[in-house]
């Protein structure tokens, strides 16, 4: 007789954090409070009552009652100030309720560190000088796909030499191939030390070797290679044509933070990006910042 199989157990939230945003989400649950809290978020310094009131065609007794509300889970602090009470955004709240919103949707779940299946076949190895032309071969390769970058022509080796970390370029190898069959490589995002951890990643597989695997080991090695040396995020762009791309990431544990629309001409085309970003495991999602005090 064959065992059942047994499902993995479903994600749930904690309770004590359920609670917690559902009487969030039950406060804004009244629109005019919803609009208040916009107003107060959006201006430039503190609000007055008879200035929201004003702002949002309410009578003040109306708009005191929403304040505090707003104030009881801590969405907005009330300061007496002579006879009138200074109207401010918790700073908290710029943080917690988005929080709060992603946690209910799922999208603060544990992601994957990096794929599982990979090929027994392919092996990544530190990039040396000699690989620089076989790197820029399958460069080309990528760039004739139309769809992997908006270079129209490949940089010579002493640009990406000058460009990449160097502790952070691999080549993938496989067998009963002839030389480098893939690469991947990591560039600083910028000079300032606070963004030293932070590096932007690309991974090209050669036109020969696609569907192998190749981007599953070089994408494994990078991002575990990154973990172990102190790079706490890195991010990618990459075009939304290209699904295989998006796929390979996202089994990494990249994340997707926006689209960014007709961001560049592409050989006179407008076209648009699909900002991901992956952050270290040690470094994860801290939990929701109280809001009252």
């Amino acid at each position: 007789m064959t065992a059942p199989i047994s499902s993995p157990p479903l994600p749930t939230l904690p309770a004590s954090d359920a609670e917690t945003y559902a009487a969030w989400f039950a406060c804004l649950a009244e629109p005019a409070r919803v609009r208040l809290l916009h107003t107060i978020a959006s201006a430039p310094a503190a609000a007055t009552v008879g200035g929201l009131a004003e702002a949002l065609g309410l009578r003040q007794p109306t708009v005191s009652h929403h304040l505090r509300k707003l104030a009881e889970v801590g969405f907005v602090t009330l300061t007496k100030a002579g006879t009138s009470t200074r109207v401010m955004i918790n700073p908290a709240c710029c943080t917690g309720l988005p929080h709060a919103a992603d946690a209910v949707m799922g999208l603060l779940d544990s992601r994957p560190c990096c794929p599982v299946d990979l090929p027994g076949d392919v092996s990544v190895r530190a990039m040396e000088p000699g690989d620089f032309d076989a790197v820029r071969r399958i460069y080309a390769e990528g760039i004739a796909t139309g769809d992997a970058t908006f270079e129209t022509e490949v940089p010579s080796a002493d640009d990406l030499d000058d460009t990449w970390l160097a502790d952070h370029r691999w080549i993938a190898e496989a067998d009963g191939e002839d030389g480098p069959v893939g690469w991947a490589a990591a560039t600083p995002v910028s000079s300032r030390q606070v963004y030293a951890g932070v590096a932007e990643t690309s991974v090209y597989v050669a036109e020969s070797a696609r569907g192998r695997g190749v981007g599953k080991a070089l994408i494994h090695k990078q991002v575990t290679a990154a973990d172990a040396d102190g790079l706490w995020t890195l991010q990618t762009a990459i075009f939304p044509e290209n699904k295989p791309s998006l796929a390979l990431h996202r089994s990494a544990g990249f994340r997707t933070l926006g689209v960014r629309e007709r961001i560049a001409q592409h050989h006179g085309v407008w076209r648009d990006t699909v900002m991901l970003e992956r952050r270290r495991d040690d470094a994860g999602c801290a939990p929701a910042p109280p809001l009252a005090e």
